[in-house]
């Protein structure tokens, strides 16, 4: 790389207030593309002079300069970028309220974060700027089910036919791992080999059900991408004939959207992000629509922070356990990695044998899978 080369990336970084030492000068596109920069992370939101001193332009309050600054960004920047410069946006310069407009909408570009902070001004929302809002999530909620569907639908599939092992299995059918573990009291050392006395093998697979998984979604502002991925994940599940997929969101209140899973754009403008949290409340719901505790997989998406009551959460949890339910605790279903969280609760829940821990959406499929077998769960490491 060449000396202007550096001395131009670096301006571009540091902007013109601190970088007055570089002597380098912007022109055309990297000009434009300092502005852009300015416009967000400037200091005062005042204009920027000619000399290029006050690296500090401002959005303001007005849609169509907002309107002319989105689609800058998405001229000169790729993708993944302009999603963290609007999300930025958003944050920094309080422009939440422009995202009622059809027009600031069409001009955006979706991703999950975005699908969020609709979420949260739904109840907002006047009706002119809801359909152009469903277009946003729809589009967003689609290319996640591309995305994730395949793979999830594969993976639990294969789950679902070694959790149904038989005894009489075919040869083909026959789980070596699991029958040499069943049978090492049969080694027999002078033949150096196990004597197979019980055979264990995996289930045909069947259209009936063989699993119930419930989704139980704490639905607070600090797990809008959360509550977007798990609407997604829940869709994949109930289209599969062998799960019985119940989806329950809630903060102080549980609302049950199961009977919207099959379009999971419904799902998420059935929650109302924001607002209180009462755990206990919500596994009290979902343990009363048990009926195969010893076939069922209980799925907690929360950070944990509990407004209810505490003990009683942990006796439901444990309660579950004792009756054969997987309970799952993931503390975000993001690809943000752990956030806050209350490490008090977690502790407890690690206490009663289920560790609480943030999951990727592209480890989902395995923790799912792990559950359904009933083998230890995929932890990552911290």
């Amino acid at each position: 790389m060449s000396h202007d080369e550096r001395l131009r990336r670096w301006r571009l970084v540091l902007g013109a207030e601190s970088a007055d030492g570089t002597g380098c000068a912007l022109a055309g596109t990297d000009a434009a593309m300092d502005g852009a920069l300015s416009a967000l992370y400037g200091n005062d939101g005042g204009r920027n002079d000619r000399r290029g001193g006050n690296r500090s332009a401002g959005l303001g309050a007005s849609a169509p300069s907002v309107a002319r600054w989105l689609g800058d960004i998405r001229t000169y920047f790729p993708s993944s970028v302009v999603q963290v410069m609007q999300r930025d946006a958003i944050d920094r310069l309080g422009l939440s309220t422009l995202l009622l407009e059809p027009e600031m909408l069409e001009a955006v570009e979706a991703d999950v974060h975005l699908v969020g902070t609709l979420l949260s001004l739904n109840k907002a929302m006047p009706e002119t700027t809801k359909e152009t809002a469903r277009t946003v999530v729809r589009k967003v909620v689609d290319d996640l089910e591309k995305r994730l569907a395949t793979r999830t639908r594969s993976t639990l599939t294969g789950a679902l036919d070694r959790s149904a092992r038989i005894n009489r299995p075919r040869h083909r059918d026959i789980d070596w791992e699991r029958t040499i573990r069943a049978n090492l009291k049969n080694y027999l050392p002078e033949f150096n080999t196990v004597v197979p006395e019980r055979l264990i093998g995996y289930g045909r697979a069947s259209q009936s059900v063989k699993k119930d998984v419930v989704l139980c979604i704490d639905q607070s502002g600090s797990m809008a991408a959360s509550v977007v991925y798990a609407s997604v994940f829940g869709a994949v599940l109930a289209s599969m004939r062998s799960i019985a997929t119940r989806l329950v969101v809630f903060d102080t209140a549980v609302v049950d959207l199961t009977d919207q899973l099959d379009d999971p754009v419904d799902v998420l403008f059935g929650t109302q992000l924001g607002g209180g949290t009462d755990i206990n409340r919500a596994l009290a719901y979902c343990q009363s629509q048990i009926t195969r505790p010893a076939d069922t997989v209980v799925v907690l998406i929360s950070d944990l922070y509990e407004g209810g009551i505490r003990d009683e959460m942990l006796k439901r949890v444990a309660a579950m356990k004792a009756s054969g339910v997987q309970f799952v605790a993931l503390l975000a279903l993001s690809d943000e990695g752990t956030p806050a969280y209350d490490r008090e609760h977690a502790a407890a829940l690690a206490a009663l044998g289920a560790p609480a821990f943030a999951c990727t959406p592209d480890l989902f499929p395995e923790v799912m899978a792990a559950a359904i077998e009933k083998r230890p769960l995929p932890i990552p490491d911290k």
